[in-house]
């Protein structure tokens, strides 16, 4: 089996994977991820106990015990580029022996669950309401780097989306993926699901304009007129089709739940969200764990 090279796998000193800072006994198998470095401590309190608390940059980790049962919180940041790091350092380091710099013969699948925020598409999705992602539809462009001949880059919704909304060819090429049935069967009861539209940025990629004019003035109104097998696209938001993309691949199932902190077609903001995330953070332990 082929060694991988040090300037592919980066270890720190201490044998930790780069930007993570974790080695393999840091890590649980079902992990909460979430863009908000201050969410860590918010979950990780509910926690029984803590093993390890570890910070690099902003990515900040905390294992412990919920329920009897060992859970990882972590922190990616913003953005997709953050969550490409972020899984295939998390995937390193369960199915790669770092020693030898190997890929195991043996491969886990990790449980990786997203908490955020988003703004609502859809103008009868009220503030505060717990959206589950059914699909990600990627309008970032990060899984076309890697090896696009995989029934997930071939799913139907692609070409549905690009003809729907007149998807300029300028811009990259939308890519849609489910999340986790399981993690969908497991968390999801009673949330509201859809397809979570994920943008390359927060202000122009969103169709929100300040100082500099937009290149695509209808984007909002585009993506709220589609539907592909009487889903809607629900919410944007800035990481899950990367989630969703990196985690199927490299098979982990992966799920996100956001709560709806604005709505974007009724130019609504709710700044006192902060308690409904913390019902959604207790709902999801309580699922995960049980």
């Amino acid at each position: 089996m082929a060694r991988l090279e040090e300037s592919e796998l980066i270890l720190n000193d201490d044998g930790s994977i780069y930007h993570l800072r974790l080695r393999p006994e840091h890590l649980a198998d079902n992990i909460i991820v979430v863009g908000d470095p201050q969410r860590v401590e918010i979950i990780s309190r509910h926690f029984d106990s803590v093993e390890f608390r570890i910070q690099n940059r902003e990515i900040i980790t905390h294992t412990g015990y919920y329920n009897h049962k060992r859970l990882t919180v972590l922190s990616t940041g913003m953005g997709t580029d953050n969550i490409d790091i972020v899984i295939n350092e998390l995937d390193a380091l369960v199915n790669i022996d770092l020693q030898s710099r190997e890929i195991k013969k043996e491969l886990k699948s990790l449980n990786i669950i997203r908490l955020g925020t988003s703004g609502a598409i859809q103008p009868e999705i009220p503030l505060n309401a717990f959206v589950m992602s059914e699909y990600g539809i990627g309008l970032d462009g990060l899984m076309h780097f890697y090896n696009t001949d995989h029934p997930l880059f071939n799913h139907p919704m692609n070409e549905a989306f690009i003809a729907q909304t007149h998807w300029p060819s300028n811009l990259p090429s939308p890519y849609a993926v489910s999340g986790s049935d399981y993690l969908k069967q497991k968390l999801g009861d009673g949330f509201i699901c859809g397809i979570t539209a994920t943008a390359p940025g927060f202000y122009g990629p969103q169709g929100r304009k300040l100082r500099l004019d937009l290149g695509l003035h209808d984007l909002n109104q585009r993506l709220e007129t589609f539907s592909f097998d009487g889903l809607k696209i629900s919410n944007f938001e800035m990481e899950t089709s990367a989630l969703y993309g990196l985690s199927a691949l490299l098979g982990h199932n992966a799920l996100t739940i956001c709560v709806a902190i604005a709505n974007r077609h009724k130019k609504e903001y709710n700044k006192d969200y902060k308690k409904f995330m913390e019902q959604l953070i207790l709902i999801a332990l309580e699922r995960l764990t049980s």
